[in-house]
Formats: structure tokens, C-alpha cells, sequence
């Protein structure tokens, strides 16, 4: 047998065919494609009544490839596991262990955290056994979801409609999308008036005018300015007030660089800076690190495992990027230690590593000839933000500057501010500006002239605007994400499926990026929420992940864990199968007529989504398609463009008269023509459009319907 060859099992045929290129003839690369066994899809698949176990079955579109590695697994030397290195990698190296076994062959797992030559020859180095710690953990949290799943569905099509779901962590994320609507609803907006003093100093008549806000009296008590009235009343008095310089403060501000990305991160920074995603970007980021050809080096894994909560960097790694720092923009760029970033999330793995380029001298450039569009701007946001984090802080005087505005008793006495920050020294932002969630824009203000405390002022002009306070903002991805993480709402692997979940069951819309709860969402919400407080209960939910983390560390037994979950959600559900009266869920009417009845047509869901039937049923049983219409008329035959879904269920733009119009387009289109050609115009980013038939790109106030013609401006 020494001189057999071995077999190597990993989850794709990318990753196969980057370490086949590692690890040379000996070894015979072969793909298991994703999991080899799950629970069955026509029955719970769990034994409770004999502590949870679960029944596991080989799906008949896998038998094929069970029988190929099988087959592949005889008369080898060893049959080494090289899945991803997480609890779901450790459960599809135990499934295959179980399946493909042989006798007499002995099987060894392998975990590298980037598909690199010197990583993948030090894992098998040192092989080990699998850790059924980590796979208890992944079993757990199937049969959890599972027992979820298949007892909460069946109750929602019993008492809500046909073709509902429930999640263990999906209903969690509904729900807070929920909440943040009833926020949103109750919220009243309150009107308030600020206002801006202009300014000059008095004894210096080409001095440079500023602004300054009114914050409050100069004893700190707030101002109310609620309406008009009081906004030119108090104008009327500080058009007649001594102002003067009261107090300035300057200090040295040091800006320093965030962790490299782990999942979450990167998931919500792809969104704010690249509009991708979680779906996108998992799924660019794992091909840069199955590996992609590049070059002369082949097939080549370019960034570390994807599926990470923590920030840890490898020391080499850290060295690595210092130096390249150094060469590449000086001594004064590399701070005097490295900096080390403790863990991000409660439950994090230290062992694993952040995100970040496997070489940090493959810059971007290098290998963007070789990348997709898509797959090089993930790639370059991840190597920027790994460099930033171990360049020098940046360095700004941020000057604050206290003005009073004298009326003539202390009482009426107000303080107005002005503040500018001048970047002394840019370190890290060279490379990488903001963190997730902010603008690209930095704030920018002109320098303020000199001032002095004391100063005596001018008035130049006095200016209010009014405004309203505004409502909590509805959740992005990035934004729910963020908000998942923070409460420990599952892990790094599961937000892009969450996201998945609740877009695909009506449950949201998606507009421009942002979710907005459907009735039948907040429906089943309440119907949780009053039935099953546990299942939608955030500290629960963040409790189970925990209870997880601990059977993962061989703390607890994964069968308790289960069992103290099942036994009171069992009794939740017989009280609410026996408590819940059928839920009359809200008819949808249209403008449209039935064509046999002349009855209004309301929107209905089937197994195959939404479409309408006459409300005349069941005497009259007319049905038709459903159709989102946009009201903009197709470019090539003049019929209407409706919203259509691809197989994906992502949404696109299509004629109506299909299949004699085959037009289409994946951005929303605009009623208002194209001003340079007259085309069609579509929505490419928030607020932006652009023309399918020519080049032209609209700013954004362009896209409205009161848009100025710009047909000047495009022929110029």
C-alpha cells in the first residue's frame, strides 16, 4: 500500500483542482460537492423519542458521487478529509468518513485556513482525527432547525395559508425587521428650527467669513425652537447682539484603522461600498479562496478562509505586511508595534484567522488582469483593509471653537460652535477612508481664520431652516447584519442564508436595498410572538448559539441541549394547535376587473407565488398571472415593462408582450426619457440612471420626475 497513491476529498472542484496543482501526482483529488448525507426532505428525520437522533439518508442526486468516491477510495493509501475548516467542513468530513469508508484504509482529517503551498504541505504534516466536538455542535443545530422547521410550518399552513415557513433564525430576524417597522409607525415627527450665524472678525475688514450653530445658552440650557414664530423671534434678537469669541480648543486627534474582516464585517462594508450582497459576497469571496488562475502561479487561493468571527492574524502574516508598508510608503507608515486586534464576537475561535490577502506583495493590481470585475473589487477591498490595519494612525488638530452671543442679560446669552479638522499626518487612510457604515465623503470645511478668546465678532447674516425629527431608518442587509452579530444572533456562516430566508417567503420586500415587512410578515410575527415567545425571543436565540459554542468546546451534550429546547417548544405547540383560530389574512384588491364577472381581482399566493383571482370566487373562478407593472412603456415595441423573477428569484424587467417582445433589463427602468437620445433610462444606482441605448449617466436629482432637461449638457 506505501506505494498508492491517496485520496483527497474536499467539497468543490475549484478547491480540488488548487490543491491538486499543491500537492502533485501522488495524491488523487476528488469533490464531494457540498454535503454527501442530510436529513430527509419528506419527514422530520429525528428520532425524539430516542434522544434526538437524527435519521440520515443519502439524497438520490447524490448517490452517484457516494458511489465515485467509493469507488476512488479503494486500494489507497489514506483517504484524507480536506473540508473547510468550521463545524459545517468537520460534518461533511464525518458524513464522508461514514459513507466512503473502506477497510483497512485509515482516514485522516486535514484543516488549512488558506489554499497556499506552504499552509496546505504544514496540514498534512499533521493530520488528526475528526473532532466529533465540532461535528455535535453542527448536528445540534440541524436538528434544532430541523424540529423548528417541520413542526412550526405545518401550524402556519394550518391556521395562516399554504406555503409558509418558520426558522429558528429566520423568525428572529423577521421579527426585528418588524419591530423596527412598528417603530416606524408610532413614530411622530416633532418640528425644530436650527439656525447659522455667518460671521467675521470685527476689527479685520478682509477677514474670512464662518459659520457658526446655535447650541443652547451659554449656561448650557437647551433651546426649544419649535416653530417659525420663535425661530424669527430669536432672530430678530441676535441681529442685535455683541458676539465674541468665548473659548478654543485644540487637540490632536488620532484616527486609528479598523481589524481586518472577518465574515459579518465584510458581508455589511461589500453592501455600504460595493452594493453586493451577503449572498454575492460569500459566494466571490469563496472563489478567492478555492482558488483562480493567475498567471503563471495557476490556480492560486488568494485570500483566507471566508467563515470567520475572528480577528486574529497569523504573526507571519503580520510581518509580512509591515514590511510591505515600509517599502511601500515609508517608515512613517508602520507604527512602532503591530497592532494585534482582540476577537470581534462573543464565541469567536481564535484559532482561525481574519480575512486577508494569503500574500499581501499579490497587490490588486497584479492580479487584476486576471479576475472578474466583481471578483476583483471584493479582492481589493479585502486587501486594502488587511494593509490599513497595520499602517499608522491618522493624525488631525481638530479645533473647536465657543461663541456667545450677548442680548443683553445673562438669560439672554447663546452659544454658538464652530469646528474644522486639518489632517496633520493621512497613515492609514491613503489606503483604505472610512469603516462600515460611513460615507466615503469626509466631512470638509474651509479653515477657520484666526481666532483668539475674547475676539469681537460681526454678524454677517443670520440663517434657519426648519426640519423634523425623522423615524429609526428600516434595516439594509449591511444593517441587519450588523444587528444580528451584535446580539448574537447566529453565526458567520448562516447571515447570507438568513437573508435568503426571509426574502424568499413573502415575508419582506426589498426595495433600493432596504427591507420593508409584508402584512403577511408582521402576521406570522404576532402569531409567534404571542404563541411561541421563546422561538422569537432575541436573548433566547442568542442563548441556544451559546449553548452551541459550548457543546463545540465539550461543555455540554448536544442531546441535552436539544432536549431542553424540545420539551417546552412541544408544549407550545399543542396548546397553540388547540388555541390559534385560522388567521383571515388581508385580500390584496387590484384595479383590474375579472373579464368573465366584471368582479375586482385580488392578489393571491399559490406554490408558485403571487397572482390573481376574482373575488366573485367560488362562483366565478378566473385566475390570471400576476404582473408588478412600472407604468414605463418597452423601448423596442411600445407594450409595458412589468417586473418579472428569474429562477433565482431575482427580480428583473421584462416586455409584456412576451414571448412575441423578448426585451429585458435588470435595473428598474424610469418614465422619463433619455435627455441625450431619448432611450430608455434605468436605475443603476440609488438615485442615479443611465441610458440602455447610449452612454449617458444622470447625477442624481437627474432621476427625478421634475428633472431638468439636460440635453444641452449631454450634445455639449
Amino acid at each position: 500500500m506505501s506505494n498508492s497513491k491517496n485520496l483527497v476529498i474536499v467539497e468543490s472542484p475549484a478547491k480540488a483542482k488548487t490543491l491538486a496543482r499543491i500537492l502533485g501526482s501522488k495524491y488523487n483529488l476528488k469533490a464531494s460537492m457540498g454535503h454527501i448525507r442530510d436529513l430527509p426532505k419528506s419527514r422530520l428525520g429525528v428520532d425524539i423519542e430516542h434522544d434526538f437522533e437524527p435519521k440520515y439518508v443519502v439524497p438520490r442526486a447524490k448517490a452517484k458521487t457516494v458511489k465515485e468516491l467509493k469507488d476512488a477510495g479503494k486500494k489507497v493509501g489514506t483517504i484524507y478529509l480536506a473540508t473547510d475548516p468550521d463545524r459545517e467542513g468537520e460534518a461533511i468530513a464525518w458524513h464522508l468518513a461514514t459513507q466512503v469508508g473502506q477497510e483497512g484504509v485509515p482516514f485522516k482529517r486535514v484543516v488549512f485556513h488558506e489554499i497556499t503551498e506552504e499552509a496546505v504541505q504544514e496540514a498534512f504534516k499533521h493530520p488528526r482525527a475528526v473532532d466529533m466536538h465540532l461535528v455535535d455542535a453542527q448536528q445540534a443545530r440541524r436538528v434544532l432547525d430541523r424540529l423548528v422547521g417541520y413542526k412550526l410550518s405545518p401550524l402556519l399552513w394550518q391556521k395562516v395559508r399554504r406555503g409558509l415557513s418558520a426558522g429558528r433564525v429566520q423568525s428572529v430576524a423577521l421579527r426585528i425587521i418588524v419591530d423596527r417597522e412598528r417603530e416606524i409607525e408610532k413614530f411622530v415627527a416633532e418640528e425644530y428650527w436650527t439656525m447659522e450665524a455667518e460671521l467675521a472678525a470685527k476689527d479685520s475688514p478682509k477677514a474670512a467669513n464662518f459659520r457658526a450653530s446655535l447650541v443652547s445658552f451659554t449656561d448650557g440650557t437647551k433651546l426649544n425652537i419649535n416653530n417659525q414664530e420663535k425661530s424669527e423671534a430669536l432672530k430678530n434678537k441676535l441681529k442685535d447682539a455683541k458676539w465674541a469669541v468665548h473659548a478654543v480648543k485644540v487637540k490632536k486627534v488620532l484616527r486609528q484603522p479598523a481589524p481586518p474582516f472577518i465574515t459579518s464585517t465584510l458581508q455589511q462594508e461589500a453592501w455600504y461600498k460595493l452594493r453586493y450582497s451577503a449572498e454575492q459576497t460569500m459566494m466571490l469571496a469563496q472563489q478567492l479562496y478555492e482558488g483562480l488562475p493567475i498567471g503563471k502561479e495557476e490556480a492560486v487561493g488568494l485570500i483566507t478562509y471566508m467563515r470567520t468571527d475572528s480577528t486574529n492574524v497569523a504573526h507571519s502574516a503580520v510581518t509580512e505586511t509591515r514590511e510591505f508598508i515600509s517599502e511601500k510608503y515609508g517608515a512613517d507608515y508602520v507604527p512602532p508595534h503591530a497592532r494585534v486586534f482582540t476577537r470581534a464576537v462573543r464565541g469567536a475561535q481564535e484559532a482561525h484567522e481574519a480575512i486577508r490577502p494569503t500574500k499581501i506583495h499579490r497587490t490588486p493590481e497584479t492580479v487584476k488582469p486576471y479576475l472578474a470585475a466583481n471578483q476583483f473589487k471584493l479582492y481589493q477591498l479585502i486587501w486594502n483593509r488587511m494593509v490599513a490595519s497595520q499602517m499608522s494612525a491618522a493624525v488631525n488638530d481638530n479645533t473647536t471653537v465657543d461663541i456667545e452671543a450677548k442680548c443683553g442679560t445673562p438669560k439672554d446669552d447663546y452659544l454658538f460652535r464652530t469646528s474644522t479638522s486639518v489632517n496633520r499626518f493621512p497613515g492609514f487612510t491613503v489606503l483604505y477612508s472610512r469603516e462600515e457604515g460611513k460615507t466615503d465623503e469626509e466631512t470638509s470645511k474651509k479653515p477657520l481664520p484666526p481666532l483668539d478668546k475674547g475676539k469681537l465678532l460681526k454678524l454677517i447674516e443670520l440663517f434657519s431652516e426648519q426640519r423634523f425629527t425623522q423615524p429609526p431608518s428600516r434595516f439594509t442587509e449591511a444593517s441587519l447584519i450588523r444587528m444580528l452579530e451584535e446580539r448574537g444572533i447566529g453565526r458567520p456562516s448562516t447571515y447570507a442564508s438568513i437573508m435568503l430566508a426571509i426574502k424568499g417567503r413573502e415575508y419582506v420586500t426589498k426595495t433600493s436595498g432596504i427591507f420593508k415587512p409584508t402584512e403577511l410578515g408582521m402576521t406570522v410575527t404576532d402569531l409567534l410572538i404571542q404563541n411561541f415567545g421563546d422561538i422569537v425571543d432575541i436573548d433566547f436565540t442568542a442563548h441556544m448559539e451559546d449553548d452551541l459554542d459550548e457543546i463545540a468546546r465539550n461543555k455540554k451534550v448536544w442531546g441535552d441541549v436539544v432536549k431542553e429546547f424540545y420539551t417546552p417548544f412541544e408544549a407550545d405547540l399543542k396548546k397553540a394547535s388547540a388555541d390559534i383560530v385560522k388567521v383571515e389574512t388581508p385580500v390584496e384588491l387590484t384595479d383590474e376587473k375579472c373579464d368573465k364577472c366584471g368582479k375586482p381581482m385580488a392578489i393571491k399566493i399559490g406554490r408558485f407565488g403571487k397572482f390573481l383571482a376574482c373575488t366573485g370566487y367560488p362562483e366565478c373562478k378566473t385566475t390570471r398571472s400576476y404582473q408588478i407593472k412600472t407604468g414605463v412603456k418597452c423601448p423596442e415595441c411600445g407594450a409595458e415593462l412589468i417586473q418579472r423573477f428569474n429562477k433565482k428569484r431575482q427580480i428583473f424587467y421584462g416586455c409584456s408582450a412576451y414571448p412575441k417582445c423578448t426585451f429585458a433589463a435588470n435595473a428598474k427602468p424610469l418614465p422619463q426619457p433619455c435627455p441625450a437620445c431619448g432611450g430608455l433610462l434605468v436605475e443603476y444606482k440609488e438615485g442615479k440612471a443611465k441610458c440602455t441605448k447610449c452612454n449617458y449617466r444622470s447625477a442624481p436629482e437627474e432621476t427625478k420626475e421634475e428633472a431638468k432637461p439636460a440635453l444641452a449638457v449631454a450634445e455639449g
